[in-house]
């Protein structure tokens, strides 16, 4: 009796205990890690994007247009949980900031088009927005994505884009609109 009631209690709290999560940033493999969204490889830390959720699992975001995407149409609200971190490269030094406390510019050539770079200090000049401001902004087509498409030769049809004949390699790039 004494065996199944120090087993009992064990069990208990081992189950009680609750994992504790690292949400630090995760050191970017280029050669290895793919936007969750448009599926190309990530290669500047400057604008790519990480999420971190409350089991530990990643996401990674090519540019923060990709990561608005993926919040507007994905799964993204159920996979993160009740707690979760996201960062993104400063688009200075590419040190990852917390993306949901950073400013951010308008104007920037990113690498998926949107046009948004984040910053973790406040820029003296030029007009600055937040992390909800960029992805309301985004959900609203104010970005520099058609010119990006126009310039990489992509079209866009049945809601993915589509690379230009030997743009990407893969010959499709994901779910661009």
């Amino acid at each position: 009796m004494k065996k199944l009631m120090l087993g009992l209690l064990t069990a208990f709290i081992l189950l009680s205990c609750s994992k504790k999560v690292d949400f630090s940033p995760r050191p970017l493999n280029m050669d290895r890690y793919v936007c969750h969204v448009c599926k190309m490889g990530l290669d500047n830390p400057n604008y790519n994007l990480q999420a971190i959720n409350e089991n530990g699992e990643v996401r990674w975001y090519d540019d923060i247009g990709c990561l608005a995407e993926d919040i507007r149409d994905g799964d993204f609200n159920t996979w993160k949980g009740k707690k979760y971190k996201i960062w993104i490269g400063d688009a200075e030094t590419g040190k990852w900031i917390d993306a949901e406390k950073a400013y951010y510019r308008y104007g920037d050539d990113t690498p998926m088009g949107y046009g948004y770079g984040a910053l973790e200090k406040k820029p003296d000049t030029g007009e600055v927005y937040t992390f909800e401001q960029v992805l309301d902004r985004i959900n609203k087509g104010i970005s520099k994505r058609a010119e990006f498409i126009k310039k990489h030769k992509m079209s866009v049809s049945g809601g993915e884009m589509k690379c230009g004949e030997g743009k990407c390699g893969s010959g499709k790039c994901g779910g661009g609109k």
